[in-house]
């Protein structure tokens, strides 16, 4: 997505763990270094990654976010709540975004404005965003869903959607999608590289059968793997019309083919999908 932030811009982080830090990686290639100010409860943590990128680190969250723009939470849903009540009075005007799984706009919303303080007494964000990020952000290879609920008093947030998804660009894909669908999206991709994981492991493990090396049967797999997801991309044609290209009249792909269907390939996928978006459903409702 080439497109570019404000210069003046600033964003926080509250949260420095596997997933915030790597989202970070890729919003300080877009800031820059000092435009970046990150915390966590793990104080060496936050430091080791502010030593990392060059980024600034911040003692308190109160302190992370009193300059910023951006607010990134980055922390688990169960600690959601304490750090709205600690940062809620410093969040006017300000874009809010949360990747804590399961937990809606709405719930951030009340989470961040509900306070003993007199109505009008706090002026609200001018936007929240829930963001659903994978693991493959990590290598600058994610999929991460947007979703936002804006504030229609505010001024300026009609760009917020694009805004987010450029500070995130250096991460991966990035796409808004409706809330209802975030379910759906943790089913896929934020549970789909497990899923990928496994293939790549199975199919490893058959080469190593047939008497490959451990290191050598990884790499086939993974890079295979790798170069269909990247030729379903780029072309843009049916994943079965690139099925059939390399199936052959009476070859050996279309052998295997016939075994996987025979065991339940795809429905296998399709169920276990399926239960996961239940899954998060549920947890959804919980929180």
């Amino acid at each position: 997505m080439e497109k570019t932030v404000p210069v003046s811009l600033r964003v926080a982080c509250i949260g420095t763990g596997m997933m915030g830090a790597a989202l970070m990686r890729a919003v300080v290639k877009v800031t820059g270094e000092k435009a970046l100010t990150v915390t966590d409860n793990d104080t060496d943590k936050a430091r080791k990654f502010a030593e990392e990128t060059g980024c600034l680190y911040a003692a308190s969250n109160r302190e992370a976010v009193k300059t910023a723009d951006v607010v990134f939470l980055a922390v688990k849903p169960a600690g959601l709540a304490a750090v709205f009540d600690e940062i809620r009075p410093l969040l006017a005007k300000k874009i809010v975004v949360s990747i804590a799984a399961g937990v809606s706009l709405a719930s951030i919303r009340e989470m961040c404005c509900f306070s003993a303080m007199a109505p009008g007494e706090m002026a609200e964000p001018a936007a929240f965003v829930r963001l659903m990020p994978n693991l493959p952000a990590l290598v600058g290879e994610g999929m991460i869903a947007l979703c936002t609920e804006q504030n229609p008093d505010a001024e300026n947030t009609a760009d917020v959607t694009d805004l987010v998804a450029s500070l995130l660009a250096c991460a991966g894909k990035v796409e808004p999608v409706p809330e209802r669908m975030m379910d759906a999206v943790t089913a896929v991709s934020g549970s789909g590289p497990a899923y990928a994981f496994m293939f790549i492991e199975a199919l490893a493990d058959a080469a190593v059968r047939m008497g490959m090396g451990r290191g050598q049967a990884y790499t086939y797999a993974a890079q295979t793997l790798k170069g269909a997801a990247v030729m379903q991309l780029e072309t843009g044609r049916h994943p079965a019309d690139l099925k059939d290209a390399v199936c052959s009249p009476a070859g050996t792909t279309i052998e295997a083919v016939s075994v996987l269907e025979k065991q339940g390939f795809r429905s296998a996928i399709i169920t276990a999908a399926q239960a996961a978006y239940e899954r998060s459903r549920n947890l959804g409702q919980k929180k």
